[in-house]
């Protein structure tokens, strides 16, 4: 499989192909985060088109390494001009995530239970460790990619997921759980 950093330089060299890649990689998990801003998948699902756009047509210059990073600071940028247009704050905010239908019934409705937990109880965190979490953990993101997002340093990451996960461990204990039944 071809590199993020592989398939742009093809794109910008004329490989429309590879541009819809990077879309069809990137897209579903860029409309959840999105979507955990706006609370509207359809304004996530406008917004992700609207970033690709904006990467696609202008071409900009992207580190080596660093599109998924420069893809998500484009998409948090353009959520959070939205918002305050919109909505005039600032909240990060995950929804519930669908289960699998590949599992037993039984699978699934213990999984959608634990995960409709986890993510309540992540609603109830200080939103930007939540941020955090979501990035480093849910998205698989660097801790250096992740602090580029947010606007930060890395050392900031570090203690925003400390926290995050003192906190996340509070409140699951709140739910009777504990981080090892997640």
């Amino acid at each position: 499989m071809k590199s993020d950093d592989q398939l742009y330089k093809q794109y910008l060299a004329g490989d429309q192909s590879s541009g819809d890649e990077l879309l069809m990689r990137h897209g579903e998990e860029l409309i959840g985060y999105l979507d955990a801003f706006l609370h509207n998948v359809h304004d996530a699902e406008d917004l992700m088109l609207d970033v690709f756009t904006i990467i696609l047509v202008d071409k900009p210059k992207i580190r080596e390494g660093n599109f998924k990073a420069y893809v998500y600071k484009v998409a948090r940028n353009r959520a959070n001009r939205l918002w305050r247009l919109r909505f005039r704050r600032s909240e990060f905010e995950l929804d519930e995530m669908l289960p699998s239908m590949e599992e037993a019934p039984e699978e699934r409705a213990h999984k959608a239970d634990r995960d409709a937990t986890l993510y309540r109880c992540l609603n109830r965190i200080a939103p930007q460790y939540r941020e955090a979490l979501y990035l480093v953990y849910l998205s698989d993101m660097s801790y250096t990619k992740a602090a580029e997002i947010m606007g930060c340093s890395e050392k900031k990451i570090d203690n925003m997921l400390a926290n995050g996960k003192k906190s996340m461990r509070k409140e699951l204990e709140k739910e009777g759980l504990s981080i090892e039944d997640i």
